[in-house]
């Protein structure tokens, strides 16, 4: 399993399809996962710390697990198959749940989880992005300072 760090999530046009952005933090392969319009609203509220006035289902969900004192120890994304990604959410207790890599980075980042990934999967699925390209990462980081969750919502 290698740790990973979300750059971030944006709408891949022209298919108006939101992804999320995942890095290695010890190695230069990204990992783009199409989600949902919900969860890619979720994972942004998340990342610029955005409060709602009701909680929404992450936040229930973290709220649920620290009323309950179940700790998130990790989130793993463990394959893909048929280009469908799974995870698993990795309690300190020891239990593991399924779910949705989308579902599962959204509650990571509420809970200050680690993410971490198969090997495997980025073998398969993950970018390795040259140094001549980093211009276009950048620019994606730029698009990510702008992005508000808004941009997520279906017309």
């Amino acid at each position: 399993m290698r740790e990973v760090d979300v750059i971030g999530v944006r709408v891949e046009m022209p298919s108006n399809q939101p992804i999320v952005l995942l890095r290695e933090v010890a190695g230069d392969r990204y990992l783009p996962i199409w989600i949902g319009a919900v969860e890619a609203t979720a994972i942004a509220f998340a990342q610029q710390g955005v409060v709602p006035p009701r909680p929404l289902t992450h936040d229930l969900m973290k709220d649920l697990l620290s009323a309950t004192g179940n700790d998130l120890s990790e989130v793993r994304i463990t394959e893909m198959k048929d280009g469908i990604f799974y995870a698993l959410l990795v309690f300190a207790s020891g239990v593991e749940v399924s779910a949705r890599p989308s579902d599962s980075i959204a509650l990571a980042l509420r809970t200050g989880s680690k993410i971490v990934c198969a090997e495997d999967v980025l073998d398969e699925a993950g970018l390795e992005v040259p140094d001549e390209q980093e211009d276009e990462v950048e620019k994606f980081r730029e698009f990510l300072d702008h992005v508000t969750p808004e941009d997520f919502e279906a017309h």
